[in-house]
């Protein structure tokens, strides 16, 4: 692979002026994020989604900074030449300047991220802005936020009546304002995500909210059938189904070492003859 130098918050600006999408996958260790960057991605995602599709949890709550730390480094060391963000996890930046300080630099200096990303709009400004002015890369997070699920009512797309339109802009400014160089709009409105995008002059990044925004972003594992049914979700395409190919390897693995053909004898290796006689005898005295 020919090497590359990661993106930069100041070329994906340019790439949205010049229209030039942002491809964005999520990846949670050393195989999956080589392979992404491999495949040429621009920004891998260190997402807490991990808790749903690495972790078996029902939701992204459970997900903490140690495991977020953990992975990030692992994706790292899988992707060098690749611009990663990292997710802080839920409440780890509602507290404290200090604590929300300290949760980053681990991601920063342990897990080796060149940006994190958080959930929220005007409420969050404030940390947004000190966290920018302490040097580092934010990407905040709208519209459909998974670690506030349960105040949102499920996962229920967003942006579809003026209120909440007007509540996601102001949200969206808010973050810009604050020195977000990027803004994920999850589940909301084609129209709406359009509108915002032109309102703002830093790169949306949108999961299932239209063909509009700067660029988009999918879990690796949806959007290649790894472990994830994301059949009934509307907005994910999957482009391959690895699952499949998985479970039928490791299902034809079972069956050859029930039936004893496996290992073969281009699999097995064998000591020298005098060896053999020292351990055994001579079979024929």
């Amino acid at each position: 692979m020919e090497h590359r130098k990661p993106l930069t918050t100041a070329k994906m600006r340019k790439m949205k002026q010049d229209g030039v999408p942002i491809t964005m996958v999520t990846a949670y260790d050393y195989p999956s994020a080589r392979l992404a960057e491999e495949a040429g991605i621009d920004v891998i995602l260190v997402g807490d989604s991990l808790g749903n599709v690495v972790l078996g949890y029902d939701s992204t709550l459970p997900v903490t900074l140690d495991d977020m730390v953990y992975q990030t480094r692992a994706a790292v060391r899988g992707a060098s030449n690749t611009f990663i963000v990292a997710d802080m996890p839920f409440l780890t930046y509602h507290g404290s300047l200090d604590s929300t300080f300290r949760g980053v630099a681990r991601l920063m200096q342990e897990g080796g991220a060149k940006a994190v990303k958080l959930e929220g709009g005007v409420e969050i400004a404030a940390t947004v802005k000190a966290i920018t002015e302490a040097g580092v890369p934010v990407v905040g997070h709208l519209g459909l936020t998974p670690q506030s699920v349960h105040q949102l009512g499920g996962f229920r797309v967003q942006g579809r009546s003026s209120e909440q339109a007007e509540k996601l802009l102001s949200d969206a400014k808010a973050l810009e304002e604050a020195g977000a160089f990027a803004v994920v709009l999850e589940l909301v409105t084609d129209e709406l995500a359009e509108w915002i995008t032109k309102q703002l002059s830093i790169p949306t990044i949108g999961i299932g909210s239209g063909v509009h925004c700067d660029g988009q972003v999918l879990v690796y594992h949806d959007l290649l059938q790894y472990g994830s049914d994301s059949a009934a979700r509307k907005f994910v395409k999957a482009y391959a189904n690895i699952g499949e190919t998985i479970r039928a390897g490791i299902g034809e693995y079972v069956k050859e070492v029930k039936a004893r053909t496996f290992p073969a004898p281009e699999h097995t290796f064998h000591m020298d003859n005098d060896v053999v006689e020292y351990l055994y005898g001579d079979k024929e005295k």
